[in-house]
């Protein structure tokens, strides 16, 4: 069966970046609806597909669209991907940060932040993969990733350094690690193929609990 975009109607709170694009542009010009199902579809097809197999007559195929559609947008696939990615990036963002003003303090915020992570990553698995491996072939996406990672670092230790004695620059230190040992965490678990990783975490709701922990016990030890 040939898998297809979602179609407009799809809750405006998923956090599938696909279709938010669909949801976001659903009152937009037809050009707009068009340009957002074709990018929806590379974010569908990235789930089982790698970067460098992605066709075009796959994504139009998806969009629902014909062929000759998909050059009118983008000049290729690279190109395509280059702005999907960096928007993606965006999505992450915006997620991220009402995430975390969900919470008054700061563990509560980390808490909620850290679920919308684990959720974002889940259900953007092939988006993800593209953006954690540091492609070479798409470096604004890299280099929009980098400042996400940076201005949430200095997010975590903005509400740490208010209550804390511990140096700045230690805190610092202490977030980007965890942060990294959070994202190998979930390309193990996504990526790799380590059946008892696969066991232990199929409750989401106790890997977000550990990796809270993690983040509380890190940034406060």
């Amino acid at each position: 069966m040939t898998r297809t975009a979602p179609a407009p109607n799809r809750p405006p709170d998923s956090a599938r970046f696909g279709d938010a694009l669909i949801h976001g542009t659903r009152a937009a010009p037809k050009a707009d609806r068009t340009r957002a199902r074709l990018q929806s579809a590379i974010c569908l097809l990235l789930d089982d597909t790698a970067p460098a197999d992605l066709k075009v007559a796959d994504i139009a195929r998806a969009a629902g669209s014909a062929h000759g559609t998909f050059y009118t947008y983008f000049p290729d696939i690279r190109a395509a991907l280059a702005e999907t990615l960096t928007g993606f990036v965006g999505f992450l963002q915006v997620r991220m940060r009402d995430a975390a003003r969900a919470g008054d303090r700061p563990q509560d915020r980390a808490r909620q932040a850290t679920a919308a992570y684990v959720q974002l990553f889940e259900e953007n698995r092939g988006l993800m993969r593209c953006l954690v491996t540091r492609m070479e072939a798409f470096p604004e996406a890299s280099a929009a990733f980098e400042r996400l990672n940076r201005e949430w670092t200095e997010t975590v230790v903005a509400a740490w350094v208010r209550r804390s004695d511990t140096p700045r620059d230690e805190l610092l230190r202490r977030a980007h690690a965890l942060g990294g040992m959070v994202d190998q965490y979930l390309i193990m678990l996504h990526f790799g193929s380590d059946p008892d990783l696969a066991r232990i975490s199929r409750d989401r709701a106790a890997v977000i609990e550990t990796l809270s922990h993690i983040w509380q016990q890190g940034m406060s030890g």
